[in-house]
């Protein structure tokens, strides 16, 4: 994790998908409350208690509990307390106003008002006659598996973590219709198609909903006519495996679950862009300028070593809340004039200077799409400003997580990733085919995936996907991450040649997400990918590699010279295409005599 203010951590701190992970510092609440106990698919927030295996927890980040996500299993989000936890022995109040909101020969659809709870309500228990028929955390459920033309009566119970329930709300009770006439009605067709942004190979599109008769279950976008490009759940997509420099016309058609389409929406065209130059073959180093004092040591930034090619500067930040996307940057001890000047100056001497946004202390909320138009805007008055190469997607924390049921990584549901996505694509598209996109997240949010995905856990590989054709480099963080499994079901230590080797190669190879065969992740080009690493021990809470140990993984990882581990590489004589290392931090490598950059540009200059 990459801090911007604290005077000791300086990059510390990540999610992990172990309990080997360490977080920042837990918050201190006034009036903790006490959830009983831990449970899955409970929606926790920050300060909440909750027992497990005798023990008491204190919830360091609001999140909805998963199956394997039990308390000592993920330091990320729990940390063990001291002291006990609170007995709560007080139900919920009843459920009021239980109604039918819809009905079919099978199934009836209820709603109700909300339970109170002295801590909180963390679920209801919808009952046909005296049977368990429902569980959800919502005030809504769907009761399926009835029969035609029969009166059912219904009650909810609402329940706390505790375990308290409530008493059962008052009855009601609703006859099914007979037996319904095949679906035969087909969706309204899409509307209002538009093209959100356009790439050397592929077209983003957006469009508003159908409706139907019993419920739309999905789009399909057409290119040039008749070609299926892709399929999608939502109303976006992005049409990919074009050619550049080309037009196309695309139309959407929504279907149902009877296989009904609408007719097709309004057709629009749109043109990619020219051809992305070719990388270079130069292997890089990427760093973070760190533009705040935190004690590792003050550099100004056309003063860092000539041995970096990418300068990271961090952070962009936002101002007025983490969800209101206005983002904001101002130089450290320097005017505007001095700071637009050295980024000047080091573009000169071919650098390429990026600014980085987020970092461990920096939440950015794309919730809506106000907040998404306001990113756009003063991120380009920032960039146009300074005169910045590109931009590093560096967000931690709650920055990216997926909501509950956003399990397609081609075709995400949560906002927040979904307006990521689009603004980011503007900018590209705004600053052309020159412009850098670069990432830097925590393994937890991009191989961790491969163990789980759902909340943080795999929640930046749907934004790597829909932006690989424009992606440059991608730099997991290797440190502060504890163990990690790699592709061949083993786990591996942080801060060892085997932990860097497993890691890259999973971000080449890909891998299935979660454990699902039939949702892989693909590889990304062994050109796109740089690994992260501390600059010296100071730098990071854990995964220092002394460059010794991080050559032999290069050796191993570039050209297959094996240097005995236990991992083996998928691919026996490398990747020679990779493409280099990046650091947290320029300024804690001066601290140790640019001991980092001397070393790894010696080294990597013998693959020029």
């Amino acid at each position: 994790m990459h801090s911007s203010t604290h005077p000791i951590r300086s990059g510390l701190a990540v999610l992990a998908v172990t309990a080997a992970l360490l977080w920042n510092l837990v918050p201190t609440l006034a009036a903790a409350a006490d959830r009983g106990a831990w449970a899955p698919n409970v929606s926790y927030a920050t300060g909440d208690i909750a027992s497990y295996g005798g023990k008491g927890y204190d919830c360091r980040q609001a999140h909805t509990s998963l199956v394997g996500w039990e308390p000592p299993n993920v330091a990320a989000l729990w940390l063990e307390r001291s002291g006990g936890t609170p007995t709560d022995t007080q139900a919920p109040t009843a459920p009021a106003n239980l109604t039918s909101t819809g009905k079919t020969s099978t199934s009836v659809s209820l709603s109700w008002s909300a339970s109170s709870d002295n801590v909180g309500v963390t679920g209801y228990e919808v009952f046909n006659g005296t049977a368990l028929a429902a569980t959800v955390t919502s005030t809504s459920a769907t009761v399926s598996n009835l029969k035609a033309n029969t009166t059912y009566t219904f009650t909810v119970k609402a329940r706390d973590a505790a375990g308290n329930r409530s008493a059962a709300s008052s009855a009601h009770s609703t006859t099914t219709p007979a037996t319904e006439p095949p679906d035969t009605q087909a969706p309204t067709a899409p509307s209002s198609l538009r093209s959100t942004g356009v790439s050397n190979n592929s077209v983003s599109l957006a469009w508003n909903g159908s409706t139907d008769n019993v419920a739309v279950t999905g789009y399909e976008v057409f290119v040039n006519g008749s070609t299926l490009s892709t399929t999608v759940t939502g109303t976006t997509a992005t049409a990919s495996g074009l050619n550049a420099n080309t037009t196309y016309t695309f139309t959407v058609k929504a279907r149902d679950a009877a296989g009904n389409r609408s007719t097709a929406s309004n057709s629009i065209s749109a043109t990619t862009t020219n051809t992305q130059p070719p990388p270079t073959s130069k292997k890089v180093i990427v760093g973070y300028w760190h533009n705040f004092d935190n004690g590792s040591t003050n550099i100004r930034l056309r003063d860092i070593s000539s041995k970096y090619d990418v300068i990271q500067v961090a952070f962009a930040e936002p101002v007025g809340g983490a969800g209101t996307g206005n983002m904001a940057f101002a130089p450290y001890n320097a005017t505007t004039a001095d700071f637009k000047a050295d980024v000047a100056y080091l573009k000169s001497q071919g650098k390429k200077v990026l600014i980085s946004i987020g970092g461990a202390n920096g939440t950015i909320h794309l919730d809506t799409a106000a907040a998404k138009a306001t990113f756009v805007s003063s991120m380009s008055s920032i960039i146009d400003t300074y005169g910045f190469d590109g931009l590093d997607l560096d967000l931690e924390g709650s920055s990216l997580a997926l909501n509950g049921g956003d399990t397609d990584f081609r075709n995400p549901t949560t906002p927040k990733i979904i307006n990521l996505i689009d603004g980011t694509r503007q900018l590209i598209n705004r600053y052309g085919a020159n412009f850098i996109l670069t990432m830097a997240p925590e393994t937890a949010y991009v191989q961790g995936g491969y163990s789980a995905y759902g909340g943080p856990w795999g929640a930046y590989l749907p934004v790597i996907h829909a932006l690989r054709d424009r992606l440059t480099y991608l730099h997991v963080q290797h440190y502060n991450t504890g163990t990690v499994t790699a592709l061949d079901g083993k786990s591996y230590a942080q801060g060892t040649p085997d932990f860097h080797v497993a890691m890259a190669e999973m971000m080449i190879r890909g891998f299935p997400i979660g454990g699902n065969a039939s949702q892989v992740f693909p590889g990304l080009r062994a050109d796109q990918i740089v690994i992260g690493l501390p600059s010296s021990p100071q730098a990071a809470g854990g995964g220092y590699t002394t460059p010794a140990n991080v050559q032999k993984a290069l050796d191993y990882l570039i050209k297959g010279k094996s240097f005995g581990g236990g991992y083996v590489l998928r691919q026996a004589s490398g990747y020679a295409d990779f493409k280099g290392l990046m650091t947290w931090s320029i300024n804690w490598d001066k601290f140790t005599n640019y001991e980092f950059s001397n070393s790894h540009r010696a080294y990597l200059d013998t693959y020029k």
